[in-house]
Protein backbone atom coordinates (compact mmCIF):
# COMPACT_ATOMS: atom_id res chain seq x y z
CA UNK A 1 0.00 0.00 0.00
CA UNK A 2 1.32 3.34 -1.23
CA UNK A 3 0.85 6.24 0.98
CA UNK A 4 0.66 10.42 -0.50
CA UNK A 5 1.63 12.71 2.55
CA UNK A 6 -0.77 15.30 2.47
CA UNK A 7 -2.71 17.65 4.45
CA UNK A 8 -6.03 16.58 4.46
CA UNK A 9 -7.24 13.06 5.99
CA UNK A 10 -10.20 12.86 3.57
CA UNK A 11 -7.85 13.22 0.74
CA UNK A 12 -5.54 10.54 1.90
CA UNK A 13 -8.82 8.30 3.00
CA UNK A 14 -10.07 8.85 -0.75
CA UNK A 15 -6.52 7.52 -2.18
CA UNK A 16 -6.33 4.33 0.33
CA UNK A 17 -10.02 3.79 -1.07
CA UNK A 18 -9.53 3.82 -4.67
CA UNK A 19 -6.22 2.20 -4.42
CA UNK A 20 -8.38 -0.83 -2.34
CA UNK A 21 -11.14 -0.82 -5.34
CA UNK A 22 -9.05 -1.16 -8.10
CA UNK A 23 -6.73 -4.15 -6.57
CA UNK A 24 -9.89 -6.18 -4.79
CA UNK A 25 -12.74 -5.91 -6.76
CA UNK A 26 -14.69 -2.28 -5.66
CA UNK A 27 -13.30 -2.57 -2.34
CA UNK A 28 -14.97 -6.04 -1.66
CA UNK A 29 -12.90 -8.00 0.90
CA UNK A 30 -12.15 -11.63 1.47
CA UNK A 31 -14.04 -13.76 4.08
CA UNK A 32 -10.98 -14.00 6.00
CA UNK A 33 -10.37 -9.93 5.70
CA UNK A 34 -14.03 -9.50 7.05
CA UNK A 35 -13.67 -11.93 9.90
CA UNK A 36 -10.75 -9.87 10.73
CA UNK A 37 -12.60 -6.60 10.60
CA UNK A 38 -15.37 -8.28 12.60
CA UNK A 39 -13.16 -9.90 14.94
CA UNK A 40 -11.46 -5.63 15.64
CA UNK A 41 -14.59 -4.35 15.64
CA UNK A 42 -15.77 -6.58 18.60
CA UNK A 43 -12.31 -5.58 20.54
CA UNK A 44 -11.69 -2.05 19.67
CA UNK A 45 -14.99 -0.13 19.00
CA UNK A 46 -18.04 -2.25 20.46
CA UNK A 47 -17.55 -1.04 24.04
CA UNK A 48 -18.94 2.52 22.44
CA UNK A 49 -20.68 1.53 19.27
CA UNK A 50 -22.52 -1.92 20.75
CA UNK A 51 -21.95 -5.31 20.00
CA UNK A 52 -23.78 -5.29 16.48
CA UNK A 53 -23.36 -1.70 15.34
CA UNK A 54 -26.73 -0.45 17.03
CA UNK A 55 -25.11 2.89 18.14
CA UNK A 56 -24.85 3.64 14.60
CA UNK A 57 -28.56 3.36 14.00
CA UNK A 58 -29.97 5.93 16.70
CA UNK A 59 -28.48 8.89 14.82
CA UNK A 60 -27.70 10.81 11.72
CA UNK A 61 -23.90 10.23 10.60
CA UNK A 62 -22.05 13.32 12.04
CA UNK A 63 -18.97 12.85 9.16
CA UNK A 64 -20.61 11.53 6.33
CA UNK A 65 -21.19 7.35 5.84
CA UNK A 66 -19.41 7.14 2.58
CA UNK A 67 -16.01 4.87 2.63
CA UNK A 68 -13.65 8.22 2.84
CA UNK A 69 -15.07 9.38 5.96
CA UNK A 70 -15.06 6.31 7.79
CA UNK A 71 -11.50 5.59 7.10
CA UNK A 72 -10.64 9.14 7.85
CA UNK A 73 -12.37 9.32 11.08
CA UNK A 74 -10.65 5.68 12.20
CA UNK A 75 -7.59 6.65 11.23
CA UNK A 76 -7.29 9.72 12.17
CA UNK A 77 -9.76 9.68 15.21
CA UNK A 78 -12.68 12.49 15.99
CA UNK A 79 -10.70 14.02 19.28
CA UNK A 80 -13.58 16.04 19.98
CA UNK A 81 -16.19 13.27 20.66
CA UNK A 82 -13.51 11.05 22.48
CA UNK A 83 -12.84 9.31 19.25
CA UNK A 84 -8.77 7.64 19.66
CA UNK A 85 -7.35 7.22 16.14
CA UNK A 86 -6.29 3.83 15.25
CA UNK A 87 -3.51 4.16 12.53
CA UNK A 88 -0.87 2.78 14.47
CA UNK A 89 -2.81 0.17 15.46
CA UNK A 90 -4.46 -1.06 12.04
CA UNK A 91 -2.64 -1.67 8.92
CA UNK A 92 -4.16 0.43 6.08
CA UNK A 93 -6.16 -2.96 4.85
CA UNK A 94 -8.03 -3.47 8.47
CA UNK A 95 -8.43 0.34 8.93
CA UNK A 96 -10.76 -0.03 4.68
CA UNK A 97 -12.20 -3.52 5.84
CA UNK A 98 -13.01 -1.95 9.24
CA UNK A 99 -14.39 1.09 7.53
CA UNK A 100 -16.69 -1.39 4.90
CA UNK A 101 -17.62 -3.26 7.74
CA UNK A 102 -19.45 -0.58 9.73
CA UNK A 103 -20.96 0.90 6.88
CA UNK A 104 -22.19 -3.03 5.46
CA UNK A 105 -23.85 -3.38 9.15
CA UNK A 106 -24.99 -6.98 10.70
CA UNK A 107 -24.66 -9.75 8.43
CA UNK A 108 -27.16 -11.70 7.87
CA UNK A 109 -25.65 -14.77 9.29
CA UNK A 110 -24.21 -12.88 12.64
CA UNK A 111 -26.11 -13.34 16.15
CA UNK A 112 -27.99 -11.00 16.78
CA UNK A 113 -29.64 -9.63 20.25
CA UNK A 114 -31.67 -11.71 22.15
CA UNK A 115 -34.12 -10.70 24.11
CA UNK A 116 -33.39 -11.34 27.79
CA UNK A 117 -36.58 -13.33 28.51
CA UNK A 118 -40.42 -13.14 27.94
CA UNK A 119 -43.25 -11.39 29.20
CA UNK A 120 -44.21 -12.23 32.78
CA UNK A 121 -41.58 -14.66 32.70
CA UNK A 122 -40.32 -15.15 36.42
CA UNK A 123 -36.27 -14.70 36.23
CA UNK A 124 -34.47 -17.22 38.43
CA UNK A 125 -31.29 -15.49 40.11
CA UNK A 126 -28.95 -17.23 42.38
CA UNK A 127 -31.04 -15.86 45.59
CA UNK A 128 -33.83 -14.09 44.57
CA UNK A 129 -36.63 -14.47 41.94
CA UNK A 130 -37.99 -11.99 40.16
CA UNK A 131 -40.92 -10.98 37.17
CA UNK A 132 -39.75 -7.74 35.02
CA UNK A 133 -42.69 -5.18 34.20
CA UNK A 134 -42.49 -2.59 31.50
CA UNK A 135 -43.59 0.44 33.43
CA UNK A 136 -42.43 3.21 29.96
CA UNK A 137 -41.29 2.53 26.51
CA UNK A 138 -41.22 4.57 23.75
CA UNK A 139 -37.99 6.38 25.11
CA UNK A 140 -34.74 7.69 22.94
CA UNK A 141 -31.69 7.30 25.80
CA UNK A 142 -32.93 7.75 29.32
CA UNK A 143 -30.63 9.20 31.61
CA UNK A 144 -31.84 10.15 35.44
CA UNK A 145 -34.46 9.11 37.19
CA UNK A 146 -36.47 10.44 40.36
CA UNK A 147 -39.72 9.40 41.63
CA UNK A 148 -42.18 12.14 43.22
CA UNK A 149 -43.80 12.04 46.55
CA UNK A 150 -47.04 11.18 45.26
CA UNK A 151 -45.61 8.27 42.83
CA UNK A 152 -44.95 10.04 39.54
CA UNK A 153 -41.96 9.41 37.73
CA UNK A 154 -39.33 11.51 36.65
CA UNK A 155 -37.17 10.78 33.49
CA UNK A 156 -34.51 12.89 32.13
CA UNK A 157 -33.43 12.01 28.51
CA UNK A 158 -30.10 12.86 27.16
CA UNK A 159 -32.07 14.27 24.43
CA UNK A 160 -32.42 17.48 26.90
CA UNK A 161 -36.00 16.26 27.17
CA UNK A 162 -37.75 16.12 30.96
CA UNK A 163 -40.59 14.09 30.96
CA UNK A 164 -43.33 12.77 34.07
CA UNK A 165 -44.77 9.27 33.63
CA UNK A 166 -48.36 9.73 35.49
CA UNK A 167 -51.68 8.10 35.12
CA UNK A 168 -49.69 5.93 32.36
CA UNK A 169 -48.82 8.69 30.46
CA UNK A 170 -45.68 10.34 29.69
CA UNK A 171 -45.95 14.65 30.08
CA UNK A 172 -43.06 16.89 28.66
CA UNK A 173 -42.06 19.53 31.50
CA UNK A 174 -40.99 23.00 30.26
CA UNK A 175 -38.56 25.22 31.57
CA UNK A 176 -35.21 23.44 31.27
CA UNK A 177 -31.86 25.51 30.27
CA UNK A 178 -30.51 25.46 27.10
CA UNK A 179 -28.53 22.31 27.10
CA UNK A 180 -25.94 20.83 25.08
CA UNK A 181 -26.74 17.67 23.39
CA UNK A 182 -23.53 16.54 22.01
CA UNK A 183 -21.39 13.04 22.22
CA UNK A 184 -22.66 11.51 25.59
CA UNK A 185 -23.49 14.77 26.98
CA UNK A 186 -27.29 16.15 27.37
CA UNK A 187 -29.62 16.22 30.20
CA UNK A 188 -28.19 13.71 32.36
CA UNK A 189 -29.45 12.88 36.60
CA UNK A 190 -32.16 14.04 38.79
CA UNK A 191 -32.05 14.06 43.01
CA UNK A 192 -34.96 15.66 44.96
CA UNK A 193 -34.20 17.85 47.71
CA UNK A 194 -33.72 15.42 50.86
CA UNK A 195 -36.58 17.86 52.38
CA UNK A 196 -38.61 18.14 48.76
CA UNK A 197 -41.81 18.11 50.68
CA UNK A 198 -41.05 21.24 52.14
CA UNK A 199 -38.86 23.68 50.19
CA UNK A 200 -39.56 21.39 46.68
CA UNK A 201 -36.06 21.62 45.08
CA UNK A 202 -35.07 19.41 42.14
CA UNK A 203 -31.97 19.25 41.39
CA UNK A 204 -30.87 18.30 37.86
CA UNK A 205 -27.07 17.56 35.94
CA UNK A 206 -26.34 18.57 32.75
CA UNK A 207 -23.79 19.30 29.82
CA UNK A 208 -24.17 23.54 29.87
CA UNK A 209 -22.69 25.69 27.43
CA UNK A 210 -20.24 28.55 27.87
CA UNK A 211 -21.30 31.78 28.50
CA UNK A 212 -19.53 33.42 25.94
CA UNK A 213 -18.87 30.51 23.01
CA UNK A 214 -21.40 27.93 22.34
CA UNK A 215 -19.03 25.53 20.79
CA UNK A 216 -18.03 25.00 24.28
CA UNK A 217 -19.17 23.78 27.32
CA UNK A 218 -18.83 21.69 30.67
CA UNK A 219 -20.73 20.37 33.43
CA UNK A 220 -23.30 21.98 35.51
CA UNK A 221 -25.82 21.74 38.34
CA UNK A 222 -28.72 23.32 38.25
CA UNK A 223 -32.48 23.28 41.09
CA UNK A 224 -35.30 24.05 40.22
CA UNK A 225 -39.15 23.74 41.05
CA UNK A 226 -42.19 22.47 39.54
CA UNK A 227 -45.03 24.46 39.29
CA UNK A 228 -47.29 21.67 37.13
CA UNK A 229 -45.26 20.48 34.39
CA UNK A 230 -43.41 23.83 34.27
CA UNK A 231 -39.70 24.20 35.92
CA UNK A 232 -39.62 27.79 37.90
CA UNK A 233 -36.85 29.45 40.41
CA UNK A 234 -33.90 28.14 37.91
CA UNK A 235 -30.74 28.56 40.14
CA UNK A 236 -27.18 27.04 38.76
CA UNK A 237 -25.64 26.08 41.66
CA UNK A 238 -22.53 24.70 39.80
CA UNK A 239 -20.50 25.45 36.66
CA UNK A 240 -18.07 23.37 35.76
CA UNK A 241 -14.69 24.42 34.09
CA UNK A 242 -12.29 24.50 32.18
CA UNK A 243 -15.19 24.71 28.89
CA UNK A 244 -14.25 21.89 25.83
CA UNK A 245 -15.82 21.62 22.73
CA UNK A 246 -15.35 17.68 23.34
CA UNK A 247 -18.35 15.81 23.86
CA UNK A 248 -17.60 13.12 26.01
CA UNK A 249 -17.15 12.31 30.16
CA UNK A 250 -19.35 15.20 31.46
CA UNK A 251 -20.33 12.74 34.42
CA UNK A 252 -22.44 13.07 36.43
CA UNK A 253 -24.68 11.61 39.25
CA UNK A 254 -26.21 13.18 42.06
CA UNK A 255 -26.42 11.66 45.45
CA UNK A 256 -27.52 13.72 48.68
CA UNK A 257 -26.04 11.86 51.97
CA UNK A 258 -27.41 11.84 55.39
CA UNK A 259 -25.95 15.24 56.13
CA UNK A 260 -27.97 16.76 53.25
CA UNK A 261 -24.62 17.33 51.57
CA UNK A 262 -24.41 16.91 47.59
CA UNK A 263 -22.20 14.83 45.94
CA UNK A 264 -21.67 14.87 41.90
CA UNK A 265 -19.04 13.49 39.56
CA UNK A 266 -17.55 15.57 36.90
CA UNK A 267 -15.45 13.76 33.78
CA UNK A 268 -11.86 14.54 32.67
CA UNK A 269 -13.73 15.82 29.95
CA UNK A 270 -11.12 14.08 27.72
CA UNK A 271 -8.48 15.93 28.84
CA UNK A 272 -6.82 13.07 31.06
CA UNK A 273 -2.99 14.35 31.34
CA UNK A 274 -4.14 18.03 33.16
CA UNK A 275 -7.78 17.55 34.73
CA UNK A 276 -7.63 14.90 36.59
CA UNK A 277 -4.52 15.48 39.00
CA UNK A 278 -5.06 19.46 39.25
CA UNK A 279 -6.96 20.68 41.98
CA UNK A 280 -7.13 23.89 39.69
CA UNK A 281 -10.19 22.87 37.78
CA UNK A 282 -13.74 20.77 38.13
CA UNK A 283 -13.10 17.98 36.11
CA UNK A 284 -11.78 14.58 36.57
CA UNK A 285 -13.76 14.75 40.39
CA UNK A 286 -15.73 14.44 43.30
CA UNK A 287 -17.59 17.50 44.35
CA UNK A 288 -19.45 18.34 47.65
CA UNK A 289 -21.63 20.95 47.73
CA UNK A 290 -24.50 22.54 50.65
CA UNK A 291 -27.71 22.45 49.07
CA UNK A 292 -27.83 25.73 47.83
CA UNK A 293 -24.40 25.33 45.96
CA UNK A 294 -22.15 26.78 48.71
CA UNK A 295 -19.07 25.02 50.36
CA UNK A 296 -19.46 23.44 53.36
CA UNK A 297 -17.00 24.14 55.42
CA UNK A 298 -15.00 20.69 56.02
CA UNK A 299 -14.42 20.41 52.50
CA UNK A 300 -11.01 19.12 52.41
CA UNK A 301 -9.48 21.14 49.77
CA UNK A 302 -10.92 24.93 51.35
CA UNK A 303 -7.37 25.72 52.14
CA UNK A 304 -5.58 25.13 49.91
CA UNK A 305 -4.22 27.84 47.62
CA UNK A 306 -5.94 27.94 44.14
CA UNK A 307 -7.45 24.97 44.38
CA UNK A 308 -11.20 24.34 43.48
CA UNK A 309 -13.22 24.39 46.94
CA UNK A 310 -16.28 22.12 45.83
CA UNK A 311 -13.59 19.12 45.31
CA UNK A 312 -14.35 16.24 47.73
CA UNK A 313 -11.72 13.81 46.19
CA UNK A 314 -9.73 13.73 42.71
CA UNK A 315 -8.03 11.45 40.13
CA UNK A 316 -11.25 10.13 38.51
CA UNK A 317 -12.02 9.64 34.91
CA UNK A 318 -15.24 9.19 34.09
CA UNK A 319 -17.83 9.01 36.98
CA UNK A 320 -21.69 7.72 36.12
CA UNK A 321 -22.69 6.20 39.16
CA UNK A 322 -22.92 8.12 42.40
CA UNK A 323 -24.97 6.24 45.40
CA UNK A 324 -25.15 6.23 49.51
CA UNK A 325 -24.45 3.34 51.85
CA UNK A 326 -27.93 3.03 53.61
CA UNK A 327 -26.29 1.62 56.41
CA UNK A 328 -23.43 3.68 56.94
CA UNK A 329 -24.20 6.83 55.06
CA UNK A 330 -20.63 6.44 52.87
CA UNK A 331 -20.80 7.60 49.25
CA UNK A 332 -19.92 5.09 46.52
CA UNK A 333 -19.15 5.79 43.39
CA UNK A 334 -18.62 3.74 39.93
CA UNK A 335 -16.49 5.26 36.76
CA UNK A 336 -15.70 4.27 33.26
CA UNK A 337 -11.89 3.14 32.68
CA UNK A 338 -11.07 3.36 29.44
CA UNK A 339 -10.57 0.23 27.60
CA UNK A 340 -10.51 -1.98 30.74
CA UNK A 341 -10.05 -0.70 33.95
CA UNK A 342 -13.72 0.66 35.01
CA UNK A 343 -13.63 0.77 39.04
CA UNK A 344 -15.92 0.45 41.65
CA UNK A 345 -14.60 3.29 44.46
CA UNK A 346 -15.35 3.94 47.78
CA UNK A 347 -15.18 7.40 48.33
CA UNK A 348 -13.31 9.48 50.93
CA UNK A 349 -12.55 13.45 51.37
CA UNK A 350 -9.28 14.34 50.21
CA UNK A 351 -8.36 11.01 48.30
CA UNK A 352 -6.25 11.01 45.05
CA UNK A 353 -7.79 7.78 43.30
CA UNK A 354 -4.89 8.04 40.52
CA UNK A 355 -6.29 8.82 36.79
CA UNK A 356 -4.29 8.72 34.51
CA UNK A 357 -0.98 7.89 36.82
CA UNK A 358 -2.29 4.45 37.84
CA UNK A 359 -4.94 2.30 35.70
CA UNK A 360 -5.70 -0.95 35.24
CA UNK A 361 -6.80 -0.15 31.51
CA UNK A 362 -4.82 0.70 28.10
CA UNK A 363 -5.78 3.34 25.77
CA UNK A 364 -9.30 2.22 23.44
CA UNK A 365 -6.49 1.87 20.67
CA UNK A 366 -4.34 -0.83 22.63
CA UNK A 367 -1.69 1.03 23.30
CA UNK A 368 -0.49 1.75 26.69
CA UNK A 369 -0.44 4.85 28.53
CA UNK A 370 0.49 3.87 31.54
CA UNK A 371 2.67 0.71 33.52
CA UNK A 372 1.20 1.95 36.74
CA UNK A 373 -1.68 -0.16 38.43
CA UNK A 374 -0.56 1.14 42.09
CA UNK A 375 0.90 3.94 43.57
CA UNK A 376 1.66 5.67 47.17
CA UNK A 377 -0.45 8.36 48.04
CA UNK A 378 -3.24 7.08 45.12
CA UNK A 379 -6.27 4.81 46.16
CA UNK A 380 -7.00 1.07 45.14
CA UNK A 381 -10.35 0.50 43.79
CA UNK A 382 -12.85 -1.40 45.53
CA UNK A 383 -13.08 -3.66 42.63
CA UNK A 384 -12.31 -3.34 38.36
CA UNK A 385 -13.45 -4.61 35.77
CA UNK A 386 -11.34 -6.12 32.71
CA UNK A 387 -13.02 -5.99 30.12
CA UNK A 388 -14.62 -2.98 30.61
CA UNK A 389 -18.59 -3.09 31.02
CA UNK A 390 -19.19 0.51 31.12
CA UNK A 391 -20.57 1.13 34.17
CA UNK A 392 -23.89 3.54 34.14
CA UNK A 393 -26.02 4.17 37.27
CA UNK A 394 -25.54 2.73 40.53
CA UNK A 395 -27.29 1.97 43.70
CA UNK A 396 -27.97 -0.02 46.71
CA UNK A 397 -30.47 -2.43 47.19
CA UNK A 398 -32.54 -0.64 50.26
CA UNK A 399 -35.72 -1.94 52.27
CA UNK A 400 -37.23 -5.27 52.73
CA UNK A 401 -38.96 -6.24 49.13
CA UNK A 402 -35.71 -8.12 47.71
CA UNK A 403 -34.72 -9.71 51.27
CA UNK A 404 -31.70 -11.80 49.72
CA UNK A 405 -30.35 -8.43 48.12
CA UNK A 406 -31.03 -6.17 50.57
CA UNK A 407 -27.41 -4.02 50.69
CA UNK A 408 -26.18 -4.94 47.45
CA UNK A 409 -25.00 -2.51 45.05
CA UNK A 410 -26.71 -2.68 41.24
CA UNK A 411 -24.50 -1.83 38.54
CA UNK A 412 -25.82 -0.98 35.28
CA UNK A 413 -23.51 -2.24 32.22
CA UNK A 414 -23.82 -0.54 29.24
CA UNK A 415 -21.05 -2.95 27.11
CA UNK A 416 -22.54 -6.09 27.91
CA UNK A 417 -26.21 -5.25 28.77
CA UNK A 418 -26.91 -6.75 31.55
CA UNK A 419 -27.09 -5.43 35.35
CA UNK A 420 -24.53 -6.46 37.55
CA UNK A 421 -25.46 -7.38 41.67
CA UNK A 422 -22.22 -7.25 44.33
CA UNK A 423 -21.93 -8.18 47.49
CA UNK A 424 -20.30 -7.06 50.21
CA UNK A 425 -18.76 -7.75 52.87
CA UNK A 426 -17.53 -4.25 55.18
CA UNK A 427 -15.36 -2.53 52.25
CA UNK A 428 -14.18 -5.84 50.48
CA UNK A 429 -16.27 -7.29 47.47
CA UNK A 430 -17.44 -11.09 48.10
CA UNK A 431 -19.43 -12.07 45.31
CA UNK A 432 -20.71 -10.59 41.31
CA UNK A 433 -23.84 -11.94 39.69
CA UNK A 434 -24.84 -10.55 36.42
CA UNK A 435 -28.64 -10.25 36.00
CA UNK A 436 -31.03 -9.30 32.95
CA UNK A 437 -28.24 -10.83 30.71
CA UNK A 438 -29.00 -9.05 27.10
CA UNK A 439 -31.55 -6.74 28.51
CA UNK A 440 -29.98 -3.86 26.18
CA UNK A 441 -27.64 -1.23 27.15
CA UNK A 442 -28.06 -0.76 31.36
CA UNK A 443 -27.94 3.26 31.67
CA UNK A 444 -29.83 3.76 35.14
CA UNK A 445 -30.97 1.56 38.53
CA UNK A 446 -33.02 3.28 40.98
CA UNK A 447 -34.87 2.04 43.87
CA UNK A 448 -38.63 3.90 44.24
CA UNK A 449 -39.89 4.77 47.54
CA UNK A 450 -42.17 2.27 47.84
CA UNK A 451 -39.05 -0.16 47.70
CA UNK A 452 -38.85 -1.35 44.14
CA UNK A 453 -35.84 -1.71 42.30
CA UNK A 454 -36.35 0.09 38.38
CA UNK A 455 -33.80 -0.17 35.28
CA UNK A 456 -33.51 2.20 32.48
CA UNK A 457 -32.22 0.73 29.02
CA UNK A 458 -31.83 1.64 25.93
CA UNK A 459 -31.85 0.67 22.53
CA UNK A 460 -34.75 0.99 22.67
CA UNK A 461 -35.56 3.17 25.61
CA UNK A 462 -37.92 1.45 28.27
CA UNK A 463 -37.85 1.57 32.12
CA UNK A 464 -38.40 -1.60 33.84
CA UNK A 465 -39.56 -2.60 37.16
CA UNK A 466 -38.01 -6.07 39.12
CA UNK A 467 -40.96 -7.59 41.05
CA UNK A 468 -39.46 -9.87 43.75
CA UNK A 469 -41.34 -13.54 43.48
CA UNK A 470 -40.88 -15.76 46.61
Amino acid sequence: MIRFLVNSSFLFAFFVISLSSCSMGNGQHSDKQRVKAAENYQNYCAGCHGNNLEKFDEKEWMFGDDNSSLVASITYGRDEMGMPAFEATFSDEEIIALAEYVKEGVPEDKETLKPALSANATVQSEVQNFIVDTVVSGLGIPWGLEFLPNGDLLIAERSAKLYRFTNNELQEISGLPEIMVKGQGGLLDLELHPDYESNGWLYFSYSGYADDNKKTGCTNVMRAKLDGNQLVGQQVIFNGFPDTNKGQHWGCKLEFDREGYLFFGVGDRGNRDENPQSLTNTCGKIHRVNDDGSIPADNPFLDTPNAVPSIYSYGHRNPQGTCMNPETGEIWETEHGPRGGDELNLIKPGVNYGWPVISYGINYNGTTFTELTEKEGMAQPVTYWVPSIAPCGTTFVKGDRYKNWKNNILVGSLRFMYLERIVLEGEQVTHQEKLLENIGRVRNVEMSPDGYIYVAIENPGKILRLIPVE
